[in-house]
């Protein structure tokens, strides 16, 4: 199943989306070599990225055609990701502004290493030029 839009990073990752619907997203990652950490597995950060992926798919689920910007989100790491995962991501309720969803991570044998809860914020899709990075808040303040 291809995702609904182009983000690079998850493209770069090598997610895979295997379930986009009714409030629901599954997405599989099998780290590479470059994803590891000093303990050699899964990083941290590659984690809380597919974390984050398959939440903000959930809230988008229900409704496709917006998109979900990452308000904020708690992680918790219960065990090492080795090989190949899966993350799963619910929907556990939304306003008509906001999303609040879970997420967990599997490993093969179906053990938990990580959970996280976030909250999203339903944006409206603008178009993106290459020159510009600032379609959905405005050009930055920095």
């Amino acid at each position: 199943m291809k995702f609904p839009v182009s983000i690079p990073f998850v493209e770069h990752l090598g997610f895979e989306l295997l379930h986009f619907a009714d409030g629901q997203a599954r997405i599989a990652f099998t780290p590479r070599p470059e994803h590891l950490n000093s303990f050699q597995v899964a990083h941290g950060g590659a984690s809380m990225t597919l974390l984050d992926v398959v939440m903000a798919h959930a809230a988008r689920s229900v409704e496709p055609g917006v998109g979900a910007v990452t308000i904020e989100m708690k992680t918790s790491f219960m065990a090492a990701a080795t090989g190949p995962l899966v993350a799963h991501g619910t929907l556990l309720q939304r306003t008509a502004t906001l999303a609040f969803t879970e997420g967990r991570i599997l490993d093969a044998e179906g053990k938990l290493c990580a959970h996280a809860t976030g909250t999203f914020k339903y944006v409206r899709r603008l178009p993106v030029s290459a020159t510009s990075s600032h379609a959905l808040n405005g050009p930055a303040t920095d």
